[in-house]
Protein backbone atom coordinates (compact mmCIF):
# COMPACT_ATOMS: atom_id res chain seq x y z
CA UNK A 1 0.00 0.00 0.00
CA UNK A 2 1.52 3.28 -0.70
CA UNK A 3 1.67 5.91 2.11
CA UNK A 4 0.95 9.25 1.33
CA UNK A 5 2.07 12.84 4.08
CA UNK A 6 -0.52 15.61 4.03
CA UNK A 7 -0.42 18.35 6.76
CA UNK A 8 -3.76 18.51 8.87
CA UNK A 9 -5.41 21.77 8.95
CA UNK A 10 -5.54 23.11 12.21
CA UNK A 11 -9.18 24.25 12.89
CA UNK A 12 -9.91 27.93 12.90
CA UNK A 13 -6.11 29.35 12.21
CA UNK A 14 -5.79 29.81 8.36
CA UNK A 15 -7.14 31.37 5.66
CA UNK A 16 -6.87 29.63 2.50
CA UNK A 17 -4.68 30.97 -0.41
CA UNK A 18 -7.85 31.14 -2.30
CA UNK A 19 -9.32 33.63 -0.08
CA UNK A 20 -8.96 37.11 -1.35
CA UNK A 21 -9.49 39.64 1.65
CA UNK A 22 -7.44 43.00 2.36
CA UNK A 23 -5.63 43.79 5.79
CA UNK A 24 -8.11 45.47 8.63
CA UNK A 25 -6.45 48.61 8.32
CA UNK A 26 -7.45 48.77 4.80
CA UNK A 27 -11.02 47.85 5.03
CA UNK A 28 -12.99 45.83 2.30
CA UNK A 29 -14.17 46.96 -0.83
CA UNK A 30 -17.47 45.15 -3.06
CA UNK A 31 -14.60 43.40 -5.12
CA UNK A 32 -12.95 41.65 -2.17
CA UNK A 33 -14.41 37.87 -3.00
CA UNK A 34 -13.55 35.16 -0.31
CA UNK A 35 -14.18 31.63 -0.49
CA UNK A 36 -14.16 28.75 2.74
CA UNK A 37 -15.85 25.43 4.07
CA UNK A 38 -18.79 26.65 6.49
CA UNK A 39 -21.54 25.10 8.45
CA UNK A 40 -24.98 26.41 8.43
CA UNK A 41 -26.48 27.41 11.22
CA UNK A 42 -29.90 28.04 11.68
CA UNK A 43 -31.01 31.33 13.91
CA UNK A 44 -34.55 31.01 13.38
CA UNK A 45 -37.18 30.29 10.37
CA UNK A 46 -35.02 31.56 7.50
CA UNK A 47 -32.24 33.71 9.52
CA UNK A 48 -28.98 31.77 9.39
CA UNK A 49 -25.44 32.29 10.09
CA UNK A 50 -22.25 30.51 9.18
CA UNK A 51 -19.71 28.86 11.64
CA UNK A 52 -16.58 29.04 8.41
CA UNK A 53 -13.66 26.57 8.87
CA UNK A 54 -11.27 29.63 8.45
CA UNK A 55 -12.90 32.60 8.72
CA UNK A 56 -14.89 32.27 11.47
CA UNK A 57 -18.53 32.92 12.46
CA UNK A 58 -20.13 35.03 9.78
CA UNK A 59 -23.55 36.84 9.48
CA UNK A 60 -24.83 37.72 6.25
CA UNK A 61 -26.05 41.12 6.28
CA UNK A 62 -26.72 40.69 2.49
CA UNK A 63 -26.96 38.20 -0.24
CA UNK A 64 -27.17 37.65 -3.56
CA UNK A 65 -29.65 34.28 -3.29
CA UNK A 66 -32.74 35.73 -1.52
CA UNK A 67 -35.38 33.18 -0.28
CA UNK A 68 -32.09 30.44 0.82
CA UNK A 69 -34.19 27.99 3.35
CA UNK A 70 -31.16 26.96 5.27
CA UNK A 71 -30.52 23.57 7.16
CA UNK A 72 -28.86 22.88 10.74
CA UNK A 73 -25.89 21.45 9.83
CA UNK A 74 -26.04 21.45 6.12
CA UNK A 75 -21.84 21.63 5.04
CA UNK A 76 -21.24 24.45 1.84
CA UNK A 77 -18.48 25.87 0.20
CA UNK A 78 -19.26 29.68 0.89
CA UNK A 79 -18.41 32.39 -1.60
CA UNK A 80 -19.20 35.76 0.06
CA UNK A 81 -17.64 39.54 -0.11
CA UNK A 82 -16.38 40.19 3.58
CA UNK A 83 -18.07 43.79 4.47
CA UNK A 84 -17.21 44.44 8.18
CA UNK A 85 -15.01 43.16 11.41
CA UNK A 86 -16.42 42.45 14.51
CA UNK A 87 -20.10 42.82 14.21
CA UNK A 88 -22.73 42.48 16.75
CA UNK A 89 -20.52 39.14 18.00
CA UNK A 90 -19.45 37.85 14.63
CA UNK A 91 -16.62 38.07 13.26
CA UNK A 92 -17.19 39.26 10.34
CA UNK A 93 -20.51 40.78 8.54
CA UNK A 94 -20.79 39.72 4.91
CA UNK A 95 -22.66 39.26 1.54
CA UNK A 96 -23.04 36.27 0.39
CA UNK A 97 -22.59 35.55 -3.41
CA UNK A 98 -23.37 31.37 -3.43
CA UNK A 99 -23.31 28.06 -1.82
CA UNK A 100 -22.30 25.07 -3.04
CA UNK A 101 -23.86 22.74 -1.34
CA UNK A 102 -22.06 19.42 0.08
CA UNK A 103 -23.51 16.04 0.68
CA UNK A 104 -23.06 16.16 5.05
CA UNK A 105 -21.92 13.03 7.29
CA UNK A 106 -20.76 11.47 9.63
CA UNK A 107 -18.38 8.81 10.57
CA UNK A 108 -19.87 5.17 10.54
CA UNK A 109 -18.66 2.03 12.20
CA UNK A 110 -17.33 -0.54 9.38
CA UNK A 111 -18.40 -4.45 10.32
CA UNK A 112 -17.95 -7.59 9.22
CA UNK A 113 -21.76 -7.84 8.60
CA UNK A 114 -22.13 -4.28 7.09
CA UNK A 115 -18.34 -4.09 4.87
CA UNK A 116 -20.21 -5.07 1.62
CA UNK A 117 -23.09 -2.58 2.00
CA UNK A 118 -20.65 0.32 2.36
CA UNK A 119 -18.35 -1.54 -1.06
CA UNK A 120 -14.90 -0.50 -1.92
CA UNK A 121 -14.74 0.56 -5.82
CA UNK A 122 -12.43 3.06 -6.54
CA UNK A 123 -12.55 6.75 -6.42
CA UNK A 124 -10.91 9.85 -8.70
CA UNK A 125 -9.91 12.87 -6.37
CA UNK A 126 -7.46 15.03 -7.05
CA UNK A 127 -4.49 16.51 -4.93
CA UNK A 128 -5.53 19.10 -2.58
CA UNK A 129 -9.10 18.41 -2.89
CA UNK A 130 -9.32 16.11 0.23
CA UNK A 131 -8.47 18.46 3.26
CA UNK A 132 -9.58 18.42 7.06
CA UNK A 133 -10.77 21.71 8.78
CA UNK A 134 -13.02 22.99 11.11
CA UNK A 135 -14.00 19.44 12.59
CA UNK A 136 -14.43 17.53 9.15
CA UNK A 137 -13.07 15.77 6.20
CA UNK A 138 -13.74 17.81 2.68
CA UNK A 139 -13.70 16.09 -0.46
CA UNK A 140 -13.86 16.70 -3.78
CA UNK A 141 -13.96 14.46 -6.31
CA UNK A 142 -14.81 13.22 -10.22
CA UNK A 143 -18.01 11.06 -9.77
CA UNK A 144 -18.36 8.24 -12.75
CA UNK A 145 -21.78 9.12 -12.94
CA UNK A 146 -24.65 6.05 -12.77
CA UNK A 147 -26.44 5.46 -16.22
CA UNK A 148 -29.73 5.38 -14.43
CA UNK A 149 -31.08 9.05 -13.18
CA UNK A 150 -32.52 7.37 -10.18
CA UNK A 151 -29.71 5.56 -8.61
CA UNK A 152 -27.27 7.05 -6.73
CA UNK A 153 -24.01 6.09 -5.32
CA UNK A 154 -23.45 6.03 -1.86
CA UNK A 155 -19.70 7.18 -0.53
CA UNK A 156 -19.27 6.80 3.54
CA UNK A 157 -16.20 7.45 6.07
CA UNK A 158 -16.18 4.37 8.26
CA UNK A 159 -14.43 3.52 11.26
CA UNK A 160 -13.29 -0.13 11.70
CA UNK A 161 -14.90 -1.78 14.59
CA UNK A 162 -13.16 -4.43 16.60
CA UNK A 163 -15.22 -7.67 15.07
CA UNK A 164 -13.69 -6.88 11.77
CA UNK A 165 -10.79 -9.20 11.49
CA UNK A 166 -8.26 -6.38 10.60
CA UNK A 167 -9.71 -3.76 12.89
CA UNK A 168 -7.44 -3.81 15.75
CA UNK A 169 -4.71 -1.19 14.57
CA UNK A 170 -1.01 -0.63 15.72
CA UNK A 171 -1.66 1.41 18.81
CA UNK A 172 0.11 4.95 17.24
CA UNK A 173 -1.59 7.81 18.47
CA UNK A 174 -3.75 7.90 15.16
CA UNK A 175 -7.31 8.10 14.04
CA UNK A 176 -8.07 5.01 11.44
CA UNK A 177 -10.46 5.84 9.17
CA UNK A 178 -11.44 4.51 5.74
CA UNK A 179 -13.26 6.38 2.91
CA UNK A 180 -15.61 3.50 0.61
CA UNK A 181 -17.40 4.00 -2.09
CA UNK A 182 -20.10 1.81 -3.71
CA UNK A 183 -21.54 2.80 -7.44
CA UNK A 184 -23.21 -0.30 -7.77
CA UNK A 185 -21.78 -1.86 -10.65
CA UNK A 186 -24.26 1.10 -12.36
CA UNK A 187 -21.28 3.89 -14.27
CA UNK A 188 -21.88 5.76 -17.54
CA UNK A 189 -18.01 6.77 -18.04
CA UNK A 190 -19.79 10.41 -17.33
CA UNK A 191 -17.92 12.61 -15.05
CA UNK A 192 -19.51 15.07 -12.52
CA UNK A 193 -17.96 16.70 -9.53
CA UNK A 194 -19.22 15.27 -6.31
CA UNK A 195 -19.19 17.01 -3.19
CA UNK A 196 -18.99 15.60 0.33
CA UNK A 197 -18.29 16.62 3.72
CA UNK A 198 -18.05 14.59 7.02
CA UNK A 199 -18.03 15.68 10.68
CA UNK A 200 -15.23 13.99 12.43
CA UNK A 201 -15.86 15.60 15.81
CA UNK A 202 -17.72 12.64 17.65
CA UNK A 203 -14.36 10.20 16.94
CA UNK A 204 -11.79 12.84 16.84
CA UNK A 205 -9.72 13.65 20.26
CA UNK A 206 -7.18 16.28 21.36
CA UNK A 207 -4.67 13.94 22.29
CA UNK A 208 -4.60 12.05 18.67
CA UNK A 209 -1.49 12.88 16.54
CA UNK A 210 -3.90 13.12 13.10
CA UNK A 211 -5.83 10.81 10.69
CA UNK A 212 -4.58 8.08 8.75
CA UNK A 213 -7.03 7.64 5.74
CA UNK A 214 -7.42 4.64 3.77
CA UNK A 215 -9.17 4.92 0.52
CA UNK A 216 -9.46 2.86 -3.42
CA UNK A 217 -7.66 5.19 -5.61
CA UNK A 218 -8.58 5.19 -9.16
CA UNK A 219 -4.91 6.35 -10.34
CA UNK A 220 -3.06 4.98 -6.80
CA UNK A 221 -5.01 1.94 -5.96
CA UNK A 222 -5.08 1.53 -2.68
CA UNK A 223 -3.33 4.26 -0.70
CA UNK A 224 -3.26 5.71 3.05
CA UNK A 225 -3.08 9.16 3.48
CA UNK A 226 -1.69 10.66 6.68
CA UNK A 227 -2.87 14.02 7.90
CA UNK A 228 -0.52 15.36 10.61
CA UNK A 229 -1.87 17.70 13.17
CA UNK A 230 -0.24 20.53 12.88
CA UNK A 231 -0.79 24.32 11.00
CA UNK A 232 -0.26 24.69 7.24
CA UNK A 233 -1.81 25.80 4.43
CA UNK A 234 -4.25 23.89 1.96
CA UNK A 235 -4.46 23.75 -1.53
CA UNK A 236 -7.17 25.30 -3.13
CA UNK A 237 -10.65 23.29 -3.83
CA UNK A 238 -11.78 23.01 -7.56
CA UNK A 239 -13.77 25.51 -8.25
CA UNK A 240 -16.70 22.87 -10.21
CA UNK A 241 -20.33 22.10 -10.64
CA UNK A 242 -21.78 20.24 -8.30
CA UNK A 243 -25.17 20.16 -9.52
CA UNK A 244 -24.99 17.12 -11.26
CA UNK A 245 -23.59 14.49 -8.70
CA UNK A 246 -25.82 11.92 -7.67
CA UNK A 247 -24.63 10.23 -3.88
CA UNK A 248 -26.29 9.73 -1.02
Amino acid sequence: MKRVKLLWVAMLTLILPALQSCDDGDGYSLGDIARDWATVRVVGGDTYALNADHWGSLWPAATAIPGYRPIDGQRVITYFNPLYDNYEGYDHAVKILRFEHALTKVVEPLTAENEEEYGNDPVLIYKGDLTVSGGYMNIVFMQNLPKDPDTKHRISLVQPAEATADAVSEDDGYLHLELRYNNYGDVSGRRAAGLVSFNLKEVLTPEMKGIKLKLNSEVNKEVEIVFEKQSSNAEEASNLDFSKMQLK
